[in-house]
């Protein structure tokens, strides 16, 4: 394995840190990553990444012991999106590399040949996920049946945006302002002009996918931590998303109110409960798809956003809805892990999903939305719910590595 080159062996280090940070491996992940394979390759590297660049710099320990480093890199790179079959595939790699099973240049070249493109028939698949996960979140939330239609249809719609806004910076950086935009006016429209919908929660669903909550709960656990750079830089971003979405419905708001445009709020009949448990399964399978899972892990991937809801759903029942999902993370925690160790794969498969209907993005539009109306106590109070709940999720994602380690944990 170490009779490798070093430069050889740093570029597969490098290339390693490339394609984790691109499919949405979290700072606190690739870094640990990162050790793990230097160690079995004879090499010392400091790394430190953050969510647009890695700093690499490596010593070669054959040497002996150096003041200085002997190569430093960085890599410049746009924010990582989580795509699960990807991170399955570098993480074979890289295991069958630091076990001797493949030889670096294979790795190397293994990692180079992978790409993430779909064909139209995988983008039209993700254009129609946003729509089921728009009406999944609809009906979760207690929406009519109309309600959840248009969610639907406006989140398809979105999902078509989407894709569009995919190579094309320009677009891509007022994407989720003009998505706003769009899901108000068009819910707003078709209140007014069909039948009486619930505009809000129409918006809310609609926009589910957009929102980051994610984001912000890998920012709080990347600060908690101490992985201060990438942490704030995260929240940051976070915070701006949520600010171009919060901009975009008040901005459709003013224009509808302008072409008089005023929908009638009615308390639609909720849809029955066998319904939302039913769309919950629908939303799982959009979740599988969003994250780009590989077609064998789609049971896996749904079961584990299914267990993260339901623990949720009947901790908060039984306690509170902080203390639920405080329960929930510890649980997808420790069992993104226990199948880590097990399976020997990245616990990401059940982590990442298993937590995305925990993660408090809504909230968080909802707190800037408000304060964009200048009601600025409702406002407040919805940031402290935002927070109480991220602090509670993020705990349980901690506590859940104390009850099982992560796999490359020291």
């Amino acid at each position: 394995m170490t009779n490798a080159s070093v430069t050889v062996r740093m570029q597969f280090v490098v290339e390693i840190a490339r394609r984790l940070h691109q499919y949405g491996a979290t700072a606190p992940r690739l870094e640990a990553a990162i050790d793990a394979v230097c160690a079995r390759l004879d090499l010392n590297c400091n790394s430190l990444s953050t969510p647009t660049s890695i700093i690499l710099s490596f010593v070669d320990r054959s040497r002996g012991d150096e003041a200085l480093a002997e190569v430093t890199q960085v890599i410049r790179l746009p924010p990582g999106e989580v795509n699960l079959r990807r991170l399955c595939e570098i993480d074979e790699i890289a295991d069958q590399v630091v076990d001797g099973t493949l030889d670096i240049d294979t790795g190397f070249h293994r990692l180079r040949e992978i790409v993430s493109r779909r064909g139209w028939r995988g983008r039209a698949l993700t254009a129609v996920s946003y729509g089921i996960a728009s009406a999944a979140i609809a009906a979760i939330l207690h929406a009519s049946a109309a309600d959840t239609i248009v969610a639907a249809a406006i989140g398809v719609v979105i999902g078509a945006l989407a894709l569009v806004s995919e190579g094309r910076p320009r677009l891509g950086a007022s994407f989720e302002a003009i998505s706003a935009l769009l899901a108000t006016t068009m819910a707003t429209a078709a209140s007014v002009w069909f039948m009486p919908l619930g505009v809000k929660s129409v918006v809310v669903a609609s926009l589910i996918v957009l929102l980051p909550g994610m984001t912000l709960t890998t920012a709080v656990r990347e600060l908690s931590t101490q992985h201060l750079i990438s942490g704030v830089a995260r929240l940051a971003g976070a915070v701006m998303t949520l600010l171009k979405l919060a901009f975009g419905t008040v901005a459709a708001a003013q224009i509808c109110r302008v072409l008089h445009l005023a929908p009638v709020t009615v308390a639609a009949a909720p849809l029955p409960a066998w319904v939302q448990w039913t769309a919950l399964g629908f939303g799982c399978f959009s979740f599988a798809v969003l994250f780009r899972s590989a077609w064998r892990d789609f049971p896996l991937v749904m079961a584990s956003a299914a267990a993260g809801y339901v623990i949720a759903y009947y901790g908060s029942s039984e306690f509170s809805p902080e203390f639920g999902v405080f329960l929930a993370g510890l649980c997808i925690g420790a069992l993104g892990n226990l199948y880590a160790r097990l399976a020997r794969r990245p616990g990401a498969l059940v982590r990442e999903p298993g937590i995305i209907l925990l993660v408090p993005g809504s909230v968080g539009f909802r707190t800037l939305s408000l304060m964009f109306e200048h009601d600025v106590f409702l406002g407040f109070d919805a940031a402290v719910t935002l927070t109480a709940l991220l602090i509670s999720l993020v705990a349980g994602l901690l506590f859940g590595d104390l009850v099982v380690a992560p796999r490359r944990s020291p």
